[in-house]
Order: structure tokens, then C-alpha cells, then sequence
């Protein structure tokens, strides 16, 4: 009689257990939300993307300034004068109102390179604030992986909770039936009402963190997760620590914008050094005055060329000089530093990869073994051989290999695409999301020219900021 009031206490066990061996299976329901419609909702939905493509768009019209200056520079004037005479000597009061119109024109013709030198530093800038985006992207895209992996996992440790919750209550209802015959004490009842509390708490908490999931995962990709499917883990994109340290030194934006930096601040030394040099301008003016009433009036006409170079300002043109020098030192140093650091980031995510892998191996091996056990045990207090707590401790061991085994899998996946970013390839070009392509050299494209609003090219801008939502 005994055993038979076991082993149907026990049923609900069996049946608990076998649905929490059932939950890191990965079937997936059709209209699953995959990690790539995560990256694409994302990227769509970010506004620091926008925000630096403006920026971006932004250093492209530097170059168009310093294109400015290469070219002359044309403007007109014109002014009216009243005048009134009130002579006491001559006894006579006179008017007058006088009419000027001109027009004035100058060009550079030297400057020691300086403004040469100002539309090279907007390039590089512009090359340097490309890969800023790129670099932005990467983090976005980083930022997706994170929200989405972190929902995952929350929404695991929530059926495993919920599971372990309904296997808590079959073995307190099973401890009480064993109770009322006698095959237990009162002890073992409030061992299984005392684990089930701490499981209600535990549940309650991973709740929680999955709440807060969602709503980081909402803020990144712009919507409320649903379905999400397991994603596969990607290949690795390099062989050996060696090759991936390589590839991110050539392709890494963050390594890429310091190196235009770089040049940006070789030419800036250039430009003090040019401003020490003589300036030679050509200058011409055409103009009309008339004094209305009058026959008096004159026209005027101008051309010639003017030279300047400086003497003595006081050191300060040196002392931009050594600025300039300085500013360049700095950015080496920069340069330095980013690659000690992208350097020491895929080490430290070529770390966490073959960590987590290793983990999510003896996790399998783990989860295994305590299955084993789990059932052991349970046959073994079916006979008397084991107590309540027994299977509770057995069940719990379970519970954290299945838990062991989910995170290291989900830090598996996530140390695979921190490896993308740190070599510089988590883009959706890389990816090969589908998103709409961005060309960065568009717009540049349509500015270094540096049209005016009324020439072709310049209407052709109009239309595109007005498509931008810009005017």
C-alpha cells in the first residue's frame, strides 16, 4: 500500500520533469521573430544612425566651404546719400541725393597652400566621419544582439522556473500524501513548502528581468519582442587569434577614423606653416555714381593686385605652429592606443568564445548527468531509500545544469557576434541584412563640388534634403 501512495504522488513528477527536458529543444513556431529581424528593426528604428549620417552630411559640406575658398569671391554694393547745405555766407540752402552701385571682385592667387590644405583636411575628415557611422552602426547592431539574446535567455529561465515550479508542488503534494500514511515527518513537508516559496521568489525575479528585457529590446529595435527563435551559431570569421587580430587592424573603423585623423593633422601643421608665407590677391571693382538733379556723376573702374605677408604678430603664428605639431602628436598617440585596444578586445572576445564553448560542452555533459541522477533518485525514494529533500536536491541540480547549459549557449552566440565588432565586420553589409543600402559618398558626391541653390546640381540638392525630411 505505501508504495502505491508513492509512486501516484509521484506521477506529477514524472510529468513535470518531462517538460522541463523538453524546453531547450528548439522547435520554433511557424512566424518566428529571428535574430536578423531583430538587426533589420534596429537598424531601421535607430536614431543615432540618423544622427551621424547628418553629421555625416554635415563634414561633407566643409569640403564644399574649402572649395569656396579655392574660387573668387564676388559681391555687390550700393548706397543712397541725402545731402543738405545750409550756407550763411552765400545766403544759399542746397539738396542733393547721390546714387553709388558696384561691383567688387577678388581672387587668391597665393597663399602658401593654405586653402589647398583646408580642402584636404575636410576630406580626411569626411573619410574620418564615415567610419565614425560604421562604428555606430556596429553598436547599434551590438546593441540588437544584446536586447535579443537577453530576452531569450529571460524568457528560458522563465519556463524553467515556471516548470520547476510545478515539479516543487507535485513533490510537496507527494511529501504530504507520504505524510498522512506515515512514511514521513512533518520536517519534510515544510523542506518542500520552504522550496517552493524560494521557487514562487525565483520566479517572480526572472519575471522581472524579462519584463526589463523587453523593454530594453522595444527601446533598440523599435517594437515588443514576440516568438523569438533560437538563432545558430555563426562561423567563426578567423582560424586562429593571430588572423582575427589582423583583420581588425584592417578593417576596424574605430583604428581607420584615427588614421585620418592622422593625415588630417599632418596637413593642419602645413596650414600653420603656410600662414607664415606671403598672400597674394588679385582685386578689381567696377562702380557708378550720379547725383540725381545733376549732371554730376562718375563712373570708376579698378583692377590690381595686392600682396601681404606678416612680420612680426607677436609669436603668435608660431605658437599655432607648435599647436598644430602638438595636435598631431596627440593623434598618434591615439592611433597607438586604438590599436593596443581593438588589439586586447578580440583577445578578450576570442577568450569569451572558446570560454563559452567549452562551458556549453560541459554544461551538455552536466545536464546529462544530473538527468541521471534526478531519476535515480526519485526511483530510489519510490522504495524508501531517499528522502524528500534528496529529490529536492537532486531536482535542483537538474535545474541549474539546464540553466548552466541555456546561458552558456546564449554567451556562446553572443561572444560570436562581440567577435564580429571587435574586427569591424558586424554591419548589415557584412550581415547582409535586408535593409535599405546607404551609399555615404552620395551626398558627398553631389556637395564637393560645391554647387550654388540655382544651378543644377544645386536644385538636385534641394530635392534630396527635402526626401531627408530636412526643409
Amino acid at each position: 500500500m505505501r508504495l502505491g501512495i508513492v509512486k501516484k504522488a509521484l506521477r506529477g513528477v514524472v510529468a513535470a520533469s518531462a517538460l522541463m527536458a523538453g524546453l531547450t529543444a528548439g522547435a520554433q513556431t511557424a512566424g518566428a521573430e529571428t535574430l536578423a529581424d531583430a538587426l533589420v528593426g534596429a537598424y531601421k528604428n535607430s536614431g543615432l544612425i540618423e544622427k551621424n549620417r547628418a553629421v555625416l552630411r554635415a563634414a561633407d559640406e566643409d569640403v564644399a566651404v574649402a572649395m569656396s575658398a579655392l574660387r573668387p569671391i564676388i559681391g555687390w554694393s550700393s548706397s543712397v546719400a541725402y545731402g543738405y547745405v545750409d550756407s550763411a555766407t552765400l545766403g544759399t540752402v542746397s539738396e542733393s541725393v547721390s546714387t553709388t552701385v558696384g561691383l567688387a571682385a577678388e581672387l587668391m592667387l597665393y597663399d602658401g597652400g593654405a586653402n589647398r590644405l583646408g580642402l584636404d583636411i575636410a576630406k580626411e575628415t569626411v573619410l574620418a566621419t564615415r567610419e565614425t557611422l560604421v562604428s555606430v552602426e556596429q553598436q547599434v547592431l551590438m546593441s540588437a544582439v544584446d536586447a535579443y539574446l537577453n530576452v531569450r535567455r529571460a524568457t528560458e529561465f522563465v519556463r524553467l522556473r515556471k516548470n520547476n515550479l510545478r515539479v516543487i508542488s507535485e513533490e510537496l503534494r507527494a511529501a504530504r500524501d507520504r505524510f498522512e500514511v506515515g512514511e514521513v515527518t512533518r520536517t519534510d513537508v515544510a523542506i518542500a513548502e520552504a522550496r517552493l516559496a524560494a521557487t514562487r521568489a525565483q520566479l517572480a525575479a526572472a519575471e522581472g528581468d524579462l519584463a526589463r528585457g523587453v523593454e530594453s529590446y522595444r527601446a533598440v529595435v523599435g517594437r515588443a519582442p514576440s516568438n523569438l527563435s533560437a538563432p545558430k551559431a555563426i562561423r567563426s570569421p578567423a582560424k586562429t587569434l593571430d588572423s582575427a587580430k589582423a583583420q581588425a587592424m584592417r578593417a576596424h573603423p574605430d583604428l581607420k577614423r584615427v588614421q585620418h585623423q592622422v593625415s588630417a593633422a599632418e596637413a593642419g601643421i602645413l596650414v600653420a606653416q603656410a600662414a607664415k608665407k606671403p598672400k597674394l590677391k588679385l582685386t578689381s571693382s567696377i562702380s557708378v555714381a550720379d547725383v540725381v538733379d545733376s549732371r554730376n556723376g562718375s563712373d570708376s573702374a579698378s583692377l590690381g593686385v595686392t600682396a601681404s605677408a606678416p612680420i612680426y604678430q607677436g609669436g603668435r603664428l608660431s605658437a599655432l605652429e607648435r599647436k598644430a605639431r602638438s595636435q598631431r602628436d596627440a593623434v598618434r598617440a591615439d592611433l597607438h592606443v586604438a590599436q593596443l585596444q581593438i588589439a586586447q578586445t578580440v583577445g578578450t572576445a576570442w577568450a569569451q568564445l572558446g570560454v563559452a564553448r567549452a562551458t556549453s560542452a560541459a554544461s551538455t555533459e552536466q545536464v546529462s548527468a544530473a538527468e541521471v541522477a534526478f531519476r535515480g533518485v526519485r526511483e530510489e525514494a519510490t522504495l524508501g531509500a531517499r528522502t524528500t529533500l534528496d529529490v529536492l536536491d537532486a531536482e535542483q541540480e537538474l535545474l541549474d545544469a539546464r540553466t548552466s547549459l541555456l546561458s552558456a549557449q546564449i554567451d556562446e552566440l553572443r561572444a560570436g557576434y562581440f567577435l564580429l565588432s571587435t574586427m569591424g565586420l558586424l554591419t548589415a553589409e557584412k550581415l547582409n541584412l535586408n535593409v535599405p543600402s546607404y551609399d555615404p559618398a552620395a551626398y558627398y558626391n553631389l556637395v564637393k563640388s560645391a554647387p550654388t541653390n540655382t544651378s543644377q546640381q544645386g536644385q538636385k540638392l534641394d530635392r534630396v534634403l527635402k526626401s531627408l525630411g530636412k526643409e
